[in-house]
């Protein structure tokens, strides 16, 4: 009976081995917000607000949650860039918009869940491509997160053909 024992140990890690190989054979593929991609976000999220009049400042992530770019406007409070950042933080975390995200702990009825850098507060959206979440941009400084999240929403439409 000893004998058998070193043999099926051998035949089970080989079978191991190969059923991993099989998987090993093709690296998982995933879009990424490139570099031009995020400038285009950011001026149209820009282009946007300041069209209607309001001074903001953004924050782009990417789908680990890394800033791919943070500005904070002109004549803007030394709060929004933190914020937006935020914002976007609390989109990418629960991939939705931080403002549903907001009406969800709202409507629990207890206290927000506490995970560090999320916000209850509108102007962070995700930023999807197909059904993936790719990374999410929060606006901050306009009068109201409803105005912030319509500034991020037109940043994200400059990309759209990008995003299909």
């Amino acid at each position: 009976m000893k004998s058998l024992i070193p043999r099926a140990s051998v035949v089970f890690c080989a079978s191991i081995a190969l059923a991993s190989s099989g998987r090993a054979q093709s690296l998982p593929t995933q879009k990424v917000l490139t570099t031009d991609a995020v400038f285009k976000i950011a001026n149209g999220a820009l282009e946007k607000c300041s069209a209607d009049g309001y001074h903001v400042s953004l924050t782009i992530l990417d789908v680990s949650g890394a800033v791919r770019l943070s500005l904070r406007g002109d004549e803007t409070g030394p709060h929004t860039l933190g914020h937006s950042q935020r914002k976007a933080y609390t989109a990418l975390t629960f991939k939705r918009t931080s403002a549903e995200t907001a009406d969800a702990w709202a409507k629990r009825g207890s206290a927000a869940p506490v995970i560090e850098g999320t916000v209850a507060a509108a102007g962070g959206v995700p930023i999807r491509a197909g059904k993936d979440v790719i990374g999410a941009i929060g606006v901050s400084g306009a009068p109201g997160g409803d105005r912030d999240e319509a500034c991020a929403n037109a940043g994200i439409a400059k990309i759209v053909d990008l995003l299909k």
